[in-house]
């Protein structure tokens, strides 16, 4: 850009939403303030803010790009980290039980933990010389003109001590603050209407541990095993190598099904998986930690594109805006997408209009939130509306992960729509669509896996959806 578009963005949350966006917001405004409830600087760990952050992350190769684009080099300083890489089509997938064939896709899998990760891209936004970090600061709240057009502003508050609540003044406001938004309160207090809510119960509970396998050869090379839930086997698991020497396992139940977060517990769900390939890669690993649950009841988007009316001065990006089944890896590349929707208004040159941009951002939403809460909606109990359209893709993709498991061609194209890398047309090509009625018959699993501590009674047989 030519000229900047104002003096100072605040934006609300430190997360990978927050940090992405900050990174944009750097090339339109002369200082950028992002504002965290948590301590950020070195940490590599967990936090408070991100429950989710102990689990099992995927980085969506759409989401990788990215990260490339905005920050050049950012794949080989990870690798050069110690963070694992490979390529998205050839990690051990399993689709209702059975193996898919693999496939080389040209899509980079960066397989770290969530809070390594994010540390990698915040060190690249520190760096900016315009972006600063308020850590430990908690958001008590906006600031508007008077008959509540435009946001001018945050108020915070220092955690530590008595410290007195500050307003910082600002051209633009970013609320990156995730599924916990105030957003839609702040509206109701400036005179808006609260955005409409659509909500997917899909009731997951992810429960995790991290080990150190006594000889990595066991894997064969593989980066990554993952038994993915599906209404045939709703337990499911991602194993992943990270950095350091380690993996992590994170179990997935749904329904009200989960992982005790116990040791015997733990190994009794892993038994019970649809294929044993998880079992006899850990049975004999060092466990590193006690396994820990994240439940999550429900997807959530928020359909700001649907009022006709927004204050100026205010944007809401990432987990704030939508929330996706984590399941499915969408959160950090969508948030990716949304930046460089952000990008794009910038490049105007003038101030983003805030509806225009809620529309745009919508419809970058669009595809993975039909992806996502479609998959979810295959399960017979979550409840929601199941159109004809729905009820069509939901009966085609049933016959296509049947025919990934004969068929590399159709794990390519799959792997690449699901990386948000190519659109969803390209799985309802004609080609396509003859790969998938031809070999799209009953999958060539291999035995069902069945071990002691599997019983009639492990999964729920009458569920019911909760949150």
């Amino acid at each position: 850009m030519s000229s900047l578009v104002g003096n100072r963005a605040v934006v609300l949350g430190g997360s990978m939403a927050g940090l992405l966006a900050a990174r944009v917001l750097a090339d339109g405004y002369a200082e950028v303030v992002v504002v965290d409830r948590d301590r950020l600087s070195g940490v590599t760990t967990a936090r408070r803010g991100v429950p989710q952050g102990r689990h099992v992350h995927g980085l969506l190769a759409r989401g990788q790009q990215i990260l490339e684009e905005l920050f050049p080099g950012f794949t080989e300083g990870a690798v050069a980290a110690g963070v694992p890489t490979g390529d998205l089509g050839e990690l051990r997938w399993y689709f209702n039980g059975a193996r898919l064939e693999p496939a080389r896709t040209g899509l980079i899998c960066v397989s770290a933990a969530r809070p390594v990760l994010e540390s990698h891209v915040r060190a690249r936004v520190a760096a900016l010389p315009n972006v600063t970090f308020l850590e430990e600061h908690d958001i008590a709240g906006l600031v508007a003109t008077p008959d509540g057009g435009r946001v001018t502003g945050a108020r915070v508050r220092p955690q530590a001590g008595d410290g007195d609540e500050v307003t910082i003044e600002a051209d633009l406001v970013v609320d990156t603050t995730g599924r916990g938004s105030r957003t839609p309160v702040w509206l109701e207090e400036f005179g808006y209407e609260r955005p409409a809510e659509e909500k997917v119960k899909i009731n997951l509970t992810y429960t995790t541990r991290h080990f150190r396998l006594p000889d990595e050869s066991i894997l064969h090379g593989d980066l990554s095993i993952n038994p993915v839930s599906s209404p045939s086997h709703p337990r499911g698991a991602f194993f992943s190598r990270i950095e350091g020497g380690r993996c992590v396992v994170s179990l997935t139940g749904v329904l009200g099904d989960s992982a005790p977060a116990t040791p015997e517990g733990f190994m009794d769900f892993v038994r019970s998986l649809p294929v044993p390939d998880i079992y006899d890669v850990i049975k004999d690993a060092e466990p590193l930690d006690d396994p820990v649950s994240f439940r999550y009841p429900a997807s959530v988007r928020r359909h700001y594109e649907r009022l006709t009316r927004f204050p100026d001065g205010l944007l809401v990006m990432g987990d704030a805006a939508c929330s996706f089944n984590p399941v499915y890896g969408q959160g950090m590349t969508v948030a990716a997408l949304e930046a460089l929707t952000l990008r794009t208004h910038l490049r105007k040159g003038t101030e983003p209009r805030p509806l225009d941009f809620l529309r745009d951002i919508a419809a970058v939403i669009d595809v993975p939130w039909n992806i996502s809460a479609g998959g979810d909606l295959s399960f017979p109990q979550v409840e929601g509306e199941r159109p004809l359209m729905v009820r069509v893709m939901n009966s085609y993709m049933a016959r296509l992960q049947n025919a990934m498991s004969r068929d590399g061609v159709v794990t390519r194209t799959f792997m690449r729509v699901a990386g948000l890398v190519d659109p969803p047309q390209a799985l309802m090509s004609p080609g396509m669509i003859l790969r998938v009625l031809l070999k799209g018959g009953r999958p060539q699993a291999s035995a069902p896996w069945r071990a002691e501590s599997r019983t009639e009674s492990s999964i729920p047989k009458d569920v019911r959806i909760s949150g």
